[in-house]
């Protein structure tokens, strides 16, 4: 809805640090889902200071000129695999099927490192920054043994760049020979997982409000993790009191293999190992059952939804509609970059649109929906409703500004929303996270980007000559 009272927080400082003005709109999805043409928004000490409609800005430090763009929370990545971009789009397997392309590309995530880790999540976050993300998770679940601290060396990567940061510490424990799908030179013992679970948490997980880094507990799949291991990780992520994550109900393959294992759907295993709970968001989920639906919804899940990927991959067209309309938080995840190739957010929120057109009708994909998805449902995924994912006073000073000029937007004057993911493609004018900027006029402002995109090359022809046909 459109609204023109000003919002301001009381504040013993009359001076905000940033004041973004003259926006075409503001798209706050707040609570209220509240619109303001011609708004303006307000960041003080990280936090939202001030919303409002034009001629009620505060006086700021620094200023940012939003003409003709739409403003919006910045998006939040529920999904991703960052290593997985030094094997983006590797020829033999673009064409593979999951359980075939894990399998082939297995051997040569074996060779990650401390190095490799970093740069792949420092080039992997810069490419979301440059799509608007303020916020991305990271599904680590490859551990080679000698490897290094590999979530160490991610998250100093998140804290250069500047992306609020949920990495998680991921796991597998299933090798081949135990009847999972990795390769035994890609696994863990369980106790030495939970014990490296537990570390990482005491040593990196922050729990004040507005915290760059949180981390949570991520084996991988119900096809490379004990039982054993997914009851205990449940059971160590209540103590410790961080979230749950793992892949799941993600295409045929993955509920054969569930039924064929465990006697039954990945719904009925997921609640027989503890992870049917509020605590946890799962990747994927293209293929609940209707009454699962439900299920999930009761219990608060969360649940990443992955676009491309599911469409590169031919998993099949998660129904996020029914999801949403059962109560699970729905987000958005770009995936790894060896399914998805793209880490763009802002094309992953089209893609949910237009997949929703699909399989519900035109009128259930809307480009609200999908920035709903983008932005609270993530917040929602991470146990962070009203902090991130909004433009409220209080929440992080987490903004996406986005030009709606030039041919691309040639006519669509009518609704900005709707003209920001119906044209382009886009990327972001400007990205701030907790009031900094990092990227400005669609540029990073770091000056290590090519540093980093050479090594990068260097570390993917490295990772790549493993290969073997």
């Amino acid at each position: 809805m459109l609204i023109s009272a000003t919002r301001v927080a009381n504040s013993l400082t009359p001076i905000s640090d940033l004041l973004i003005r003259n926006a075409t709109l503001v798209a706050t999805v707040d609570n209220q889902r509240s619109e303001i043409a011609g708004g303006w928004v307000s960041i003080t000490d990280g936090l939202i200071s001030g919303v409002g409609k034009s001629g009620s800005e505060p006086v700021a430090t620094r200023v940012i000129d939003a003409t003709d763009c739409l403003v919006t929370p910045g998006l939040i990545n529920t999904h991703h695999h960052m290593y997985q971009n030094l094997t983006r789009a590797f020829p033999p397997m673009t064409n593979a099927a999951l359980f075939g392309w894990l399998k082939t590309l297995y051997p040569l995530w074996s060779t990650l490192n401390e190095e490799s880790a970093h740069v792949s999540t420092w080039v992997g976050l810069a490419e979301l920054a440059l799509s608007g993300c303020t916020t991305s998770t990271d599904h680590l679940y490859v551990h080679p043994a000698g490897a290094g601290d590999l979530l160490t060396a991610s998250i100093t990567a998140a804290q250069d760049i500047g992306v609020r940061f949920h990495p998680t510490r991921g796991s597998m424990s299933l090798s081949e020979k135990d009847g999972g799908l990795p390769p035994d030179n890609v696994v863990q013992d369980h106790d030495v997982i939970l014990a490296e679970s537990k570390r990482m948490v005491e040593l990196h997980h922050d729990r004040a409000f507005g915290a760059m880094v949180r981390v949570a507990l991520a084996p991988c799949s119900p096809f490379s993790v004990t039982k054993k291991l997914m009851i205990e990780s449940a059971e160590l992520a209540e103590t410790l009191d961080v979230r749950l994550h793992t892949h799941f109900a993600e295409n045929s393959e993955d509920d054969d293999f569930s039924i064929a294992t465990f006697g039954c759907r990945p719904t009925q295993y997921l609640e027989e190992v503890g992870w049917l709970s509020s605590r946890t968001w799962v990747a994927h989920c293209v293929m609940p059952h209707h009454d699962e639906i439900h299920t999930l919804g009761a219990a608060g899940i969360g649940a990443a939804h992955c676009p491309s990927s599911n469409l590169i991959l031919s998993s099949g067209i998660s129904p996020v509609v029914a999801l949403r309309k059962a109560g699970v938080h729905v987000g958005l995840g770009v995936d790894g970059s060896s399914s998805a190739d793209s880490a763009s957010l802002w094309l992953e929120a089209r893609q949910a649109m237009l997949l929703a057109k699909l399989k519900d009708g035109a009128d259930a994909g809307t480009a609200r929906m999908a920035l709903e998805i983008a932005t609270r449902g993530g917040a929602g995924c991470l146990g962070r409703v009203g902090e991130i994912g909004e433009i409220s006073v209080g929440a992080v000073g987490d903004i996406a500004v986005w030009s709606l000029t030039g041919p691309a937007f040639a006519g669509a004057i009518a609704d900005p929303i709707e003209a920001w993911l119906r044209c382009g493609p886009v990327s972001a004018k400007h990205t701030i996270v907790h009031g900094r900027s990092i990227v400005e006029n669609g540029q990073l402002v770091s000056n290590k980007v090519d540093e980093m995109l050479r090594t990068h090359r260097v570390l993917a022809q490295r990772m790549q000559a493993h290969y073997v046909a």
